[in-house]
C-alpha cells in the first residue's frame, strides 16, 4: 500500500496571534452574514469521531482512490471495514460547536467533513465539499443509493462474517474515514451496483481523487461572497480547503483560523486562535445573542 505524504511535516504549532476576546471583537464588529465558515474534522472530534492530524490523532494510512479501484480485493477490503464502521458514523450526534454554528447562520458553511453533523444540528445550505458518507455512488453509471439501503444488503450477505470477527471488532476503534482497521476481510461478501453491476463507493472524495469541478467552483463562489473567512477545526492539509484560504488572503478578505494544531495556512491568517472550536463558537454565539 502506498504511503500518503503528510503535508504538515515540518510545520510547527504557532502561537495565537491575539486572545479569543480580541479576535471575537473583530468577528463581532461585522454581521454574522459577513462571514463564510470552512470546517474540518476537528469540528467533529467532540462527537466521538476521530481526525487525521489533531494533537491526539494516531497516524493512519487511508485507502486511496487508486487503491480502491485497482482490484476487487482492495474494493472488498475497504467495504468490509466501512460496513463495520458505518453504524458509529450514522449514530454520531452534533456537539456544541455544531449547534452553536447552526444558531449563528453565517453567509455560507463549507465543510470538508462527510459525517452530515452540520445538517443534523440544523445548519441549512451546507456545502459538503468532500461529499457525504450517507450516499453511495456507482463508479460506472453514477447511480446514487442510500447508504442505509446498501448497509442492509451487506448485513444480509455477511451474518457469518460478523460472527467470525466479533471478538476482533470489540477491540478496535474506528478510523477517521468511517471504517475500522480490520485486516482479515477475505470472507466479506460485497454487492455490486444493481443497475449495471459495477463497483460502488461511498459518495465521498477519497485521497488521490479530486473534488468535482462544479462543487469546487460553488465553494469558491460561496467563500468569495463574504468579506471574511473563518477556517475552523481543519489543518488545511488538503488543497480543496487550502485553496479557499489562499484566495481569501489574496483578495484581502479577513482570514481567521481556529484550531489547536498547525495548519498549512498559518502565515496567511490575520487572526489565529488555538482554542477548541466548541469554545470559540459558543463564545461567538453568546456574544451575538447578548448573553
Amino acid at each position: 500500500m502506498s504511503v500518503i505524504r503528510d503535508p504538515l511535516r515540518g510545520i510547527t504549532r504557532p502561537n495565537p496571534s491575539h486572545t479569543d476576546e480580541q479576535i471575537l471583537d473583530v468577528v463581532c464588529s461585522r454581521p454574522v452574514r459577513d462571514w463564510a465558515v470552512l470546517t474540518g474534522a476537528g469540528f467533529s472530534t467532540d462527537s466521538g469521531l476521530p481526525d487525521y492530524r489533531g494533537p491526539s490523532s494516531v497516524n493512519r494510512q487511508p485507502m486511496t482512490y487508486q487503491q480502491l479501484t485497482t482490484s476487487r480485493e482492495n474494493h472488498t477490503h475497504y467495504w468490509a471495514r466501512s460496513w463495520m464502521g458505518w453504524p458509529v458514523m450514522r449514530d454520531a450526534q452534533p456537539n456544541e460547536a455544531h449547534r452553536a454554528l447552526a444558531e449563528l447562520h453565517p453567509a455560507s458553511l463549507i465543510t470538508q467533513n462527510v459525517d452530515g453533523l452540520h445538517q443534523k444540528a440544523g445548519s441549512r445550505g451546507v456545502l459538503d465539499l468532500h461529499g457525504r458518507l450517507d450516499r453511495v455512488i456507482c463508479l460506472d453509471c453514477r447511480a446514487l443509493y442510500d447508504r442505509e439501503w446498501v448497509q442492509r444488503r451487506l448485513d444480509e450477505n455477511n451474518t457469518s462474517f460478523r460472527q467470525n470477527h466479533r471478538e476482533a471488532l470489540d477491540m478496535i476503534e474506528m478510523a477517521p474515514d468511517g471504517d475500522v482497521p480490520l485486516r482479515d476481510t477475505a470472507d466479506f461478501r460485497m454487492i455490486d451496483c444493481p443497475a449495471c453491476g459495477s463497483l460502488l463507493k461511498p459518495d465521498v472524495v477519497f485521497f488521490g481523487e479530486t473534488v468535482p469541478r462544479e462543487r469546487s467552483l460553488d465553494a469558491a463562489a460561496a467563500a468569495a461572497a463574504a468579506p471574511g473567512l473563518i477556517a475552523a477545526g481543519t489543518s488545511l492539509a488538503v488543497m480543496s480547503g487550502l485553496r479557499l484560504v489562499r484566495q481569501a488572503a489574496k483578495e484581502g478578505r479577513t482570514v481567521v483560523i481556529v484550531t489547536d494544531g498547525p495548519t498549512r495556512a498559518d502565515e496567511l491568517a490575520d487572526y489565529r486562535s488555538l482554542s477548541r472550536v466548541a469554545d470559540f463558537f459558543r463564545a461567538w454565539k453568546d456574544r451575538v445573542s447578548g448573553r
